[in-house]
């Protein structure tokens, strides 16, 4: 106690030289949060720390008046190797703090519960980093944060429900972690960017559990189930969309073929079906394969660039417009191999652009030309034809 007491006598002799004085709260919470990190080899970032000094000179340090209002930690140009060891729960006494960050590197540990003491952050950045633990319930406090950036983490456990409850959120990224449970409903009318890939999340979206002000929004990889036509109908703004490697069920609304997105994602889910769009799909990237669609195959879907539908139970005749648009290599990739379709309207001694791709193995037809398709897509030229007599669509 002697010795801090001295150390912040010090500080106020030396500041007051220097014509400016910070917080002694303040002050002590940097010592503290420098105490328990380090510089991985090849990083300088604490090399300017020195206490001697005004604590608002230092790296990454942003003061107003006597507070410390922005903390971000780490050297940010690329390539940089970042810093290692824990977070201080002294981090909660910076009582001013709007922004904090740390460039990514080897910080370990867990998420001090101190943050919930924040009441002034916006700005909570911390990824690619590798803390553990949960992430702490008392975040739903900070009631005007923005921005929550955990990703690429190793946290764990449930994504506390009172995050969703926080009203001025914009951004919130918790993807490559190894989150689990329920995906709590989001009430920000703010929210534009929900990016949840990568983790072991399970259970159901109810209809109105996301806000319709989202544009980006990405949940693959994840184990989330139940149908999602009449959440997908609200969220007209999106411009972004995957909800790929999941085992989400039930249709899918013509209407989300008309959203300004330029890349959709819905593979490899258990959606079925049929598909009628609401109108020509502009959509550059869509990938539809791995579900259990049916039907036959929409003439709409003729204005997309990359089209995948392979993996699915479509039948009957490939649309002419589509092969026309794929020969003036307006359609760079269409995938439409095991289907169960019966044909394709194209001269065998038609040439395929270079730089597109057409690949319509395993359905029930002779192919009348010969394109190079994926590995994965088999051997087999056709399907059998006892499995083309079974299934009617």
């Amino acid at each position: 106690m002697r010795f801090l007491l001295f150390m912040f006598v010090f500080h106020v002799i030396v500041i007051q030289q220097c014509g400016a004085m910070l917080h002694p709260i303040d002050f002590l919470a940097l010592q503290a949060i420098r105490k328990t990190l380090n510089d991985l080899p090849g990083s300088n970032f604490f090399s300017s720390w020195d206490f001697t000094s005004d604590p608002c000179s230092f790296a990454g340090v942003y003061c107003a008046g006597d507070k410390v209002i922005a903390l971000n930690l780490g050297d940010p140009r690329a390539g940089s190797p970042g810093l290692t060891g824990r977070l201080n729960p002294a981090i909660g006494k910076l009582s001013a703090l709007a922004e904090f960050t740390v460039v990514p590197g080897k910080i370990f540990g867990v998420l001090p519960e101190s943050f919930s003491q924040l009441n002034n952050l916006r700005f909570l950045g911390v990824s690619r980093n590798f803390l553990s633990g949960r992430i702490p319930a008392g975040f739903g406090k900070l009631r005007r944060l923005q921005t929550l950036d955990l990703s690429f983490n190793q946290l764990t456990g449930n994504i506390p429900w009172a995050i969703g409850t926080l009203p001025a959120l914009n951004n919130v990224i918790l993807c490559h972690n190894h989150l689990s449970g329920s995906v709590p409903p989001f009430v920000s009318l703010r929210l534009t960017r929900l990016d949840l890939k990568h983790n072991a999340l399970s259970g159901s979206l109810l209809p109105m559990s996301l806000p319709s002000s989202l544009q980006y929004l990405s949940m693959s990889s994840n184990q989330l189930t139940g149908p999602v036509d009449h959440l997908l109908t609200r969220l007209n703004r999106l411009n972004y969309l995957d909800l790929s490697l999941n085992r989400f069920t039930g249709c899918i609304p013509g209407n989300l073929f008309r959203f300004p997105i330029t890349n959709l994602q819905l593979q490899r889910n258990q959606f079925t079906g049929r598909i009628y769009p609401a109108g020509f799909v502009t959509i550059p990237v869509v990938d539809l394969s791995f579900n259990r669609f049916y039907g036959e195959i929409s003439p709409l879907f003729s204005g997309v660039q990359i089209l995948y539908m392979n993996n699915n139970r479509f039948m009957g005749q490939v649309p002419g417009i589509m092969v026309d648009r794929l020969l003036s290599a307006n359609i760079h990739v269409l995938y439409l191999q095991h289907n169960f379709l019966t044909g394709i309207a194209i001269n065998p001694a038609a040439e395929i652009p270079v730089r597109s791709s057409l690949c319509l193995q395993y359905n029930c037809m002779v192919l009348p030309v010969q394109t190079p398709c994926p590995l994965k897509a088999g051997k087999q030229k056709s399907r059998p034809t006892a499995q083309c007599g079974q299934w009617k669509g």
